[in-house]
């Protein structure tokens, strides 16, 4: 037996140093224990992704277009050739439902974005700053807090007219507030932090100590506030469309099916259905995920 066996198992060396120091668990064994812990985000994720899919590649999936009208084959019944029937128009409700995703996701993902970002440097300056600047940007969030979001989008949309592009600009100028009230809260904790002051004393610009050694250590609850936002982003831009002051007709959009078929309800039940399920089902998978990632992420949670 050579010496490094003696020393494995010397009970006395054993007994002083330990019993052997257990491997780092993989990225894969890490993978696989959040998703065991989290098994409905992760299936969120799948259904998330694989709307995408659909969305990206609906050219290729569907086979019919969906703004061909067709009046001798309107409002049939579910069948192979048309698995979710047709519309008053003679079109394919379930092309109409896959195209009506990349709306409903691109609205939900590019305005979020853009009030997450514009939230979040007023939330940065807020709670590193202070003073009047803090008190100016969170009088303003307040406003804007007092307004239910839909409403003030109606009036934006009513303002500038509908169209996806004014829906975008509605949406990210009402969903900001929020999110800068939550980064100033961050922000007023990391900025009294060690190295935040050890920057500081250095003579380190105020840009990068907000940039550079605050906000990084905010993504973590941004990641998760972003999740969360975009499910709101798709109600909204469906209630916008539904109201007749979001995507205007012949557009594929959730809202606008659901608004179209509603006097079919009883007869066609189908026309509404189908849109309004998709609607929960991604509105749902995105809580899902973003619940998930909250878990994995917060680490006070995590220690619970």
């Amino acid at each position: 037996m050579n010496k490094k066996d003696n020393i494995k198992t010397d009970p006395v060396k054993e007994q002083i140093f330990g019993s052997e120091i257990e491997p780092e668990e993989s990225f894969i064994e890490k993978l696989k224990n959040i998703i065991s812990q989290n098994r409905l985000a992760f299936f969120s994720l799948i259904v998330i992704i694989l709307i995408i899919l659909c969305a990206i590649f609906a050219d290729i999936v569907c086979v019919y277009n969906p703004y061909t009208q067709s009046l001798k084959d309107r409002l049939l019944a579910p069948s192979f050739a048309h698995p979710l029937g047709t519309d008053e128009l003679g079109r394919d409700t379930l092309t109409r439902v896959i195209y009506g995703a990349r709306i409903s996701l691109t609205i939900g993902l590019i305005p979020t974005f853009i009030s997450m970002t514009i939230g979040t440097v007023l939330g940065l300056i807020a709670g590193y700053f202070g003073g009047k600047i803090d008190f100016a940007i969170m009088r303003l969030a307040d406003i804007m807090l007092a307004f239910p979001s839909l409403l003030l989008a109606m009036v934006v949309m009513y303002t500038m007219g509908g169209g996806l592009i004014n829906i975008f600009i509605a949406l990210s100028l009402v969903n900001w507030a929020s999110t800068s009230r939550v980064v100033r809260s961050e922000t007023l904790s990391l900025s009294k932090k060690e190295y935040v002051e050890a920057a500081k004393s250095m003579g380190v610009n105020n840009a990068t100590i907000i940039f550079r050694h605050i906000l990084p250590n905010c993504i973590p609850t941004l990641v998760v506030l972003f999740t969360l936002s975009i499910p709101s982003a798709i109600l909204s831009e469906s209630s916008l469309s539904f109201l007749g002051v979001g995507a205007q007709p012949p557009t594929a959009s959730w809202g606008l099916m659901v608004v179209s078929a509603k006097k079919y309800l009883f007869t066609q039940p189908v026309l509404v259905l189908a849109p309004a399920i998709a609607i929960m089902i991604v509105v749902l998978a995105f809580n899902f995920l973003g619940d998930g990632l909250r878990d994995v992420l917060d680490p006070y949670l995590k220690e619970q």
